[in-house]
């Protein structure tokens, strides 16, 4: 056999050993899977999912020099019939466990094509060791130093590159088409089941999240800045809707609302109630809404009353109505809470001491003199 053929037939052993090793390194618990799903015992699991890719790696150094090739070879065939054992054992029982060949790769049940493509690599191997030692033809790097036979080794490699990057192509493809088709499938079975798509109103609520409107507040009782405990039903007492906002001393966003917050305590009082439940300590909070702020501010030891409203950011807020129950969705940012607030109130005058309008005059009966205008005399 001409020399060039037998180098591309242990390039292309270099080539699938080189990444089968490779792959299944950066995946040892697949490996892992695999190797126990192949019928092995458990114990060696652990060691196998790290020797087979070693010695798969070492078998494809060995094909590389003309000194070593027959015995890589050799390992070569050796691996490959008991991959091919493996194979019929497992198809003779009627089980199909993941190959795992190829790692992340290209891993799928084994069937009798995984054996024909074992059995087509298994005669490279078997052609190369019949051969002989001293048939193994060229080595594969000693063109490193011999510059006249880069133009012939340099083509050889090449199309081994070009034939390994196209199987690796078509393999990737081929998985993208299998994830796409699962994907249907899932799709399918939920509509089945009474799942609808997702539409961006949906989706949109859903981002708001929170717990369900209509659901009941989880009840707390928590010390303000002055150390007195208050609870929520204190601050439902005067039978408004409660704004309860949760707040942070480290977030800006929540330290640019806290004048909103202490405004709206003022000016809608009688119609909407607020609370702020923050956390830290009394002085950093009092730095952030004022000393003598009429607004409570409520300390949580961590996230405790935050999280059993599902806020999960700062700044939130949530309507809780008279009766102890949920009134709106779950407002992130402060953008959100203004409108929230102008949802839930009814602008206020703009002014509190509105003047008295003026009694409109009756108009004029026929033959009676016009009436004067202000700041003109009568002629």
């Amino acid at each position: 056999m001409p020399d060039p053929f037998v180098l591309a037939a242990r390039l292309t052993l270099v080539a699938v050993f080189v990444t089968a090793g490779v792959a299944k390194l950066a995946d040892p618990a697949g490996a892992r899977k695999a190797i126990l799903e192949f019928g092995l015992p458990a114990a060696l699991a652990p060691s196998l999912a790290i020797t087979v890719p070693l010695v798969e790696l070492a078998t494809a150094a060995l094909l590389l020099p003309a000194t070593t090739a027959w015995w890589g070879a050799l390992a070569a065939l050796a691996l490959l019939l008991a991959f091919g054992a493996g194979i019929v054992a497992n198809l003779a029982q009627g089980r199909k466990p993941d190959c795992h060949c190829f790692g992340q790769l290209h891993s799928e049940p084994v069937n009798w094509r995984t054996l024909a493509r074992d059995g087509a690599l298994m005669a490279l191997a078997a052609f190369l060791v019949w051969e002989g030692p001293e048939h193994v033809g060229p080595s594969a790097v000693a063109w490193l130093g011999d510059p006249a036979s880069w133009q012939t080794t340099g083509l050889i490699l090449m199309a081994v590159f070009i034939a390994a990057q196209a199987w690796f192509l078509i393999e990737l493809f081929r998985q993208q088409g299998r994830l796409l088709l699962r994907i249907d499938a899932l799709q399918e079975s939920l509509v089945r089941r009474g799942f609808t798509a997702p539409t961006p109103q949906t989706e949109a609520k859903a981002f708001q999240g929170g717990l369900s409107v209509g659901a009941q507040a989880p009840t707390f009782s928590l010390p303000d800045l002055a150390g007195e405990r208050v609870a929520l039903e204190h601050l439902r007492a005067a039978g408004h809707p409660l704004l309860l906002v949760f707040t942070d001393p480290g977030c800006g966003p929540c330290i640019a609302l806290a004048p909103d917050l202490v405004s709206w305590h003022t000016l809608y009082q009688g119609k909407l109630a607020l609370a702020t439940v923050s956390r830290g300590t009394a002085e950093q909070n009092r730095a952030k809404f004022g000393p003598a702020a009429a607004l409570p501010v409520l300390l949580q030891a961590d996230r405790e009353v935050a999280a059993a409203y599902l806020a999960h950011g700062t700044p939130a807020a949530v309507i809780i109505q008279s009766d102890g129950t949920i009134g709106s969705g779950l407002a992130m940012g402060a953008e959100a809470i203004r409108n929230l607030v102008e949802q839930t109130v009814q602008p206020l005058p703009a002014s509190s001491a509105r003047r008295s309008a003026a009694p409109v005059p009756a108009a004029p009966r026929p033959g009676e003199l016009a009436p004067l205008l202000a700041g003109m005399g009568q002629t």
